[in-house]
């Protein structure tokens, strides 16, 4: 590779990686604008595994508005980002995919929220596919796959064992 393709791969990484984070805070300050903003034109998302939708992006940050309104705080971290760049229309560099893996603690609205404990009361955590093009306007999503693998809920919390 000549230094000028390995400059160019590299700021492409970083374009993806913040692409990836603008996802993340677009989600957890419930910007929906930003997040219809971070797709491409036929961009879609599905969060089926998570007992979510599937569809275009203005559906998706509809569903996600309404469901993560139940939440007075969220923060959800995306992690350990491995990032393959592909050809499209046989130009290398025009297409990648992210595979992530997230955690996302998050905590319900209650009474009198903002007093006592911030604590999160809902814990999930899975793995994203993401599906990138890139357009005149930068890098935008062309399809997210979200994949819960596991989630804690609030409840009782069983005793722990002693030997």
């Amino acid at each position: 590779m000549t230094q000028r393709v390995e400059l160019a791969t590299v700021m492409d990484r970083l374009a993806v990686d913040e692409l990836i984070t603008d996802y993340a805070v677009a989600v957890d300050d419930g910007d929906w604008a930003a997040y219809r903003r971070l797709f491409a034109p036929d961009g879609r998302a599905d969060y089926r595994s998570a007992g979510g939708v599937e569809g275009d992006a203005g559906q998706v940050a509809a569903w996600l508005a309404e469901s993560l309104s139940l939440f007075s705080m969220r923060q959800h971290l995306i992690v350990n980002r491995r990032i393959t760049f592909g050809p499209l229309e046989h130009d290398t560099g025009d297409t990648a995919r992210v595979q992530a893996d997230y955690i996302n603690p998050m905590r319900f609205v209650r009474d009198g929220d903002g007093e006592g404990s911030s604590a999160p009361d809902f814990v999930c955590g899975g793995r994203y596919a993401f599906g990138l093009l890139r357009t005149y306007d930068g890098w935008r999503l062309r399809e997210v796959v979200v994949q819960e693998k596991w989630r804690r809920l609030p409840g009782p919390r069983p005793a722990p064992v002693i030997n």
